[in-house]
């Protein structure tokens, strides 16, 4: 096929037809899920300094309270059910909250000066950056939650379960929870109700790196090249060295769950026919039997969250604990709140059902499969024709396959690295949110087009740092200085900005993203002008009928006639004769013809071009 990079989407809606059968069983629920995933440290910093390493009081900080009530209906109205608030849990960093009762934290196993959310340093408490008054963070978080709930917001956040800061100390947890790691036999490497893994009688090292120096080689009374840890524990990514590689997560130590440190496990598994029972019943299993500590430990955190009033969490590196835990863990939680939205990172395809049906997840990351093919699209390092075969792979599990373009980890959807501006990204965004009926998540700036440009100190370009005190630009300019009416964006951040509004508020009502789904690309794959860097599929339920097809290309328009087969004509009971249909998005209208049971639309699609057209 003509390797040609195409840009754009076209959705087309269909209404008043009777539902044809199918073999796609639609979602039970009613619509779809829209979560918008916001660093909290920097949401609401205004300050624009942005010097690489700047301490907070330089390159500012976002607090909790920055999330108005205006800031919070913006979201809401920008089509989003959920937000999920990253790096809530206080973490460690480089800062003096001594006189709050905080220790402080060494430089030598802290990255960057922030610090990574994903060292969490004290699971019962939140972290003091983002409070007013670091007295009282964990009642301005707690007034967060009310606000966001009082806006029709659903709240998440992070729980961290395979690895934890190395200097972990709890001064908040309840009476009835000890810290981690406090009646651990540090005798032995492994112990079934250890909390960590040893290696005796060898004190940790400090990671060596030439490359690298804490803080960027600024003078600090911590910075010595040293941390007391004795005897060394393992380290977060699962490294047995009592010194780590500089690329290695050493400022974090593993989290044993009764794992062997041959692979073999220490606890019970689930009995066979468990995959197809409710969480309910493994509930009940779990009951009877004897756990390891830290199992226990992990449900108290996520009890006691929930409690605050939290809606869900978002598991870290959730494969790299046992799929059992996760039954556990789940189904406790799912005891407490049937609702609660679990939404795990996982990344090999072959563990998807153990985690889904096993662990009891609602949602995991389509990241290695959707999402890395989408980047190859743009990139034009591949065309659109796998699509099909990752549809078809997981359509058992399509609805459990939570769809993104940008999060933390990834570079920015608009940044060179990736498809090189917003717009580019327009038509990856139609067929992330409109493939599936899988919850969509969007990272905040994403939507006016942020690029992660800056070096932050430890964070560099193309990704916006979660290590560093840092502002987000072109987020800064829809913030406004606290006023959330987009007054500083330039107009091609506006209307940017206004196509993700219409896209997410038209999937997050529409009944047929939650239906059924019927594949155009391979019936067109002959089509002139219709090429490999195109996308096209139906979706429908009893009420709502849609054609997506998508346009890679940015630069050069597309003529062509889309061809509707047989087969979806007669499961749409459409008669010969003409349907006009018009766009939900702009208002632009095709004619769609029905001719001896056979659908045309006669399409032109320029560069970047997105529609949404209904009967």
């Amino acid at each position: 096929m003509k390797k040609t990079l195409l840009i754009g989407a076209l959705v087309f809606t269909l209404h008043g037809f009777a539902q044809g059968q199918s073999k796609t069983v639609a979602s039970p629920m009613a619509h779809k899920k829209v979560v918008y995933q916001v660093f909290t440290r920097l949401f609401g910093n205004t300050q624009t300094t942005n010097k690489p390493w700047g301490t907070k009081e330089e390159n500012g900080v976002g607090k909790f309270n920055d999330f108005t009530d205006k800031a919070l209906q913006e979201i809401k109205d920008l089509g989003v059910t959920h937000i999920w608030f990253t790096g809530v849990p206080h973490h460690a960093l480089v800062a003096d909250y001594t006189k709050f009762g905080i220790s402080n934290d060494d430089p030598d196993v802290v990255k960057g000066r922030a610090g990574s959310p994903y060292a969490v340093k004290d699971y019962y408490n939140v972290n003091p950056d983002l409070a007013v008054d670091p007295s009282r963070r964990m009642e301005e978080f707690e007034a967060l939650i009310q606000r966001a709930h009082q806006k029709g917001l659903q709240v998440i956040i992070d729980i961290v379960p395979n690895h934890i800061a190395r200097n972990y100390h709890s001064i908040s947890h309840p009476d009835y929870v000890k810290n981690f790691g406090v009646d651990d036999d540090v005798t032995q490497e492994y112990a079934r109700n250890n909390n960590f893994y040893y290696i005796p009688g060898v004190p940790f090292q400090v990671p060596f790196s030439t490359d690298y120096k804490p803080l960027n080689g600024e003078k600090h009374p911590l910075i010595d090249g040293k941390f007391d840890e004795n005897p060394a524990k393992w380290t977060g990514n699962g490294s047995r060295q009592p010194q780590p590689n500089s690329n290695d997560w050493y400022e974090t130590v593993k989290v044993n769950y009764g794992v062997r440190p041959d692979g073999s496990k220490d606890f019970p598994e689930l009995p066979d026919g468990f995959e197809k029972k409710m969480a309910a019943e493994h509930f009940e299993y779990w009951k009877t039997q004897d756990v390891p500590n830290s199992w226990w430990k992990f449900r108290e955190i996520a009890e006691f969250w929930l409690a605050k009033g939290v809606d869900g969490f978002r598991y870290d590196m959730a494969e790299m604990v046992p799929v059992e835990f996760w039954s556990f863990m789940n189904s406790a939680i799912k005891m407490k709140n049937p609702n609660a939205f679990l939404l795990a990172e996982v990344y090999n395809p072959n563990e998807y059902r153990n985690y889904i049906f096993k662990g009891k997840m609602d949602y995991l990351y389509d990241k290695v499969e959707t999402y890395d093919h989408l980047k190859a699209v743009i990139q034009g390092r591949t065309v659109t024709d796998g699509l099909i075969t990752i549809r078809n792979r997981n359509k058992d599990i399509d609805y459990h396959m939570l769809h993104f373009l940008d999060n933390h980890d990834e570079q920015r959807l608009a940044s060179p690295e990736f498809a090189g501006s917003g717009e580019r990204g327009k038509p990856l965004m139609v067929v992330s949110t409109t493939l599936s009926s899988s919850p969509t998540m969007v990272y905040f700036g994403q939507e006016v087009g942020e690029p992660g440009n800056e070096d932050a100190g430890f964070g560099k370009r193309s990704r916006t740092s979660i290590f560093d005190y840092i502002g987000v630009p072109n987020h800064q300019r829809w913030m406004n200085h606290g006023k959330f009416d987009g007054g500083l964006l330039t107009e091609k951040e506006k209307a940017l900005r206004d196509f993700y509004k219409r896209l997410l508020n038209f999937s997050i009502e529409s009944s047929a993203l939650m239906g059924n789904y019927f594949d155009l690309h391979t019936v067109n794959a002959q089509t002139a002008g219709y090429n490999g860097q195109q996308y096209a599929f139906a979706r429908w339920s009893d009420t709502e009928k849609l054609i997506v097809v998508s346009n890679f290309d940015s630069n050069h328009s597309q003529t062509y006639t889309l061809k509707l087969p047989n087969e979806l004509i007669n499961l749409w009971h459409l008669k010969d004769g003409n349907y006009p249909v018009k766009d939900v998005l702009y208002g632009k209208t095709f004619p769609l013809k029905v001719k001896q049971g056979l659908g045309f639309i006669d399409l032109k699609l320029e560069g970047s071009e997105s529609f949404i057209l209904k009967l």
